[in-house]
């Protein structure tokens, strides 16, 4: 096969072909190099970071009001950092903290503790994360948007870094981390207290840690097989710190919505396939029974032991705490065995985890701004984060203004898309590439789970549960980008061929055309006062976006 310094070689495809290649031939498809400077590896996606990161923190505090679900998240995070659980509030608690006044607790007596212990449907860890920037900053809306800004931002460069390594090229990494700068509903939960958002970011972290893996363990396996005697089933590859870590990342996601677990069964399937293929890739005998005997056992341990211990650490704060919801911490201390207390302790959280999960069964509440999964690639039904009305506030000679935040995607790139998944699905039929099929993959768990809530419970569900598809709705057009620029090998005459001219010319329209939209729907993203009419104006499906 030859090889090309084309972004979208097909690598893999030795993977089913040469049984003994040559150990240049071997390293050449399991690890191609990384392209350009290292460097510029940092650089360029560092300032492409530095871009987005600057669009979400201005105006951060604004609007100076509780936007859609922060009411219940940013009263949670603050109880966790100040009580260590979630504890209810007195009423209209929203409006005392908005003046200044954070004595929001409702009192209780040491006999009805039990009655002020809040009953949440979700993990802890978004909310401590929440917390942290209440803790740092105040009560105020800057405090808890802080660090969902902060989370926000440093996505954009995990997916800059892991498209750079997933296509060895600098420049589609600041491709691909440009459009999640430019697109709107990262954007708005960017700068909005919800969970949504830590949930996107710890999946996409874990899909980057576990492409890292794969590179590090191909590159052990390319060692091993130059300078060592060959065998049937290879070597051991040794502790993999990044599964490891990709482990944790999942724990984390789970620990801010459950929906994190789909990712965690996917993702350590996807691992252990990668490890199949990469032992036959350099030719073993028993590749299989190889993967199994190696690297199966500390897959389980990394993508299995790791995530349940990280995950259970992240309750820590109700374990600890006697007035959690639920906690039945007399009757755990009753026996004076600490033996007891553990196990009961696990027996109340159970029992707590169990009601969450019927919550969520039967969640099938009416809202205006539900979606179902099916609707949200098109951006069929945005939601409405806040919108208030104004007279005579935004220039003279206009009476009706508006402040609008609508959580909705740049439409340029998310219908750009859902060409290229189509795209995609049929580069993976036709050379079963491992880029599309991790994208793919990834893409799915974010979404078609939600189909068997849609259709089985009938569950109220909104657009932005679908942050989580962004990042691989991302990767995806910067495939499609790559193969149609296509490979950087010059003609005989010194000139770069004209397929990749016009694919450049093409993937740079694309990127200055999400910016032109982003800026276009900008105002009504980050509540800035502009006239009716513009606002208006903005609504691409009036009917369905307002």
């Amino acid at each position: 096969m030859a090889v090309t310094d084309s972004p979208y070689q097909a690598y893999d495809s030795s993977e089913v072909g040469e049984s003994q290649p040559r150990a240049q031939s071997v390293r050449d498809r399991v690890i191609p190099p990384m392209r350009g400077s290292v460097m510029w590896g940092w650089i360029g996606p560092l300032i492409i970071t530095l871009f987005g990161g600057i669009l979400r923190f201005i105006g951060l505090s604004h609007p100076k009001a509780v936007v859609f679900d922060e009411t219940y998240y940013m009263k949670d995070a603050f109880s966790l950092i100040t009580h260590g659980v979630e504890k209810v509030t007195i009423k209209d608690a929203d409006k005392a903290i908005m003046a200044g006044n954070t004595d929001i607790w409702q009192a209780c007596t040491p006999q009805d503790l039990d009655k002020c212990a809040s009953y949440v449907v979700h993990p802890p860890l978004g909310k401590w994360m929440i917390g942290l920037g209440e803790w740092m900053f105040g009560m105020n809306p800057f405090g808890w948007r802080f660090v969902a800004a902060v989370i926000g931002t440093l996505s954009i460069l995990v997916l800059a870094r892991v498209a750079r390594r997933m296509t060895r090229s600098t420049l589609l990494g600041c491709f691909a981390g440009l459009l999640l700068a430019l697109d709107g509903l990262h954007y708005v939960l960017s700068r909005t207290a919800l969970l949504d958002i830590f949930l996107m970011f710890w999946v996409l972290a874990a899909f980057a840690c576990l492409v890292v893996d794969r590179d590090r363990a191909r590159e052990k396996l390319v060692r091993w097989y130059e300078d060592s005697p060959i065998s049937p089933l290879g070597p051991s590859l040794g502790i993999r710190w990044w599964r490891i870590g990709a482990g944790v990342c999942l724990a984390f996601a789970m620990s801010v919505k459950w929906s994190g677990i789909f990712f965690l069964a996917a993702f350590a399937l996807m691992s252990l396939l990668w490890d199949f293929g990469a032992r036959r890739a350099v030719g073993l005998r028993q590749p299989y029974v190889g993967a199994f005997r190696k690297d199966v056992p500390q897959g389980l341990v990394a993508l299995g032991a790791v995530p349940f211990v990280a995950y259970m650490a992240t309750w820590a704060g109700w374990f600890a705490n006697a007035t959690g919801y639920g906690r039945n911490w007399d009757q755990a201390t009753s026996a004076g065995n600490p033996l007891f207390f553990a196990l009961d302790s696990m027996r109340s959280w159970i029992q707590y985890q169990w009601q969450v999960f019927t919550f969520h069964s039967g969640l099938e509440t009416s809202h205006p701004y539900m979606s179902e999964p099916w609707q949200w690639p098109l951006l069929l039904r945005p939601v409405a984060f806040y919108y208030e009305g104004k007279q005579n506030a935004c220039g003279a000679g206009v009476k009706d203004c508006s402040e609008a935040v609508l959580g909705v995607g740049t439409p340029v790139i998310w219908f750009g898309a859902v060409a290229a998944l189509v795209a995609l699905i049929a580069w993976y039929v036709s050379s079963r590439d491992w880029r599309a099929g991790a994208v793919l993959l990834a893409y799915a768990m974010g979404w078609l789970p939600w189909f068997y809530f849609a259709i089985a419970d009938n569950r109220t569900m909104f657009l932005f549960y679908a942050i989580p598809m962004v990042p691989f709705m991302v990767l995806a057009i910067t495939l499609c980008a790559g193969l149609l620029i296509g490979p950087s090998t010059p003609t005989a005459t010194g000139a770069m061929p004209l397929r990749r001219t016009v694919g450049a010319a093409v993937v740079g329209a694309f990127a200055l055309l999400a910016l032109i939209n982003f800026w276009w729907l900008h105002p009504i993203l980050s509540a800035e006062l502009i006239p009716y009419v513009d606002w208006k104006a903005r609504m691409l499906f009036e009917k369905r976006w307002i």
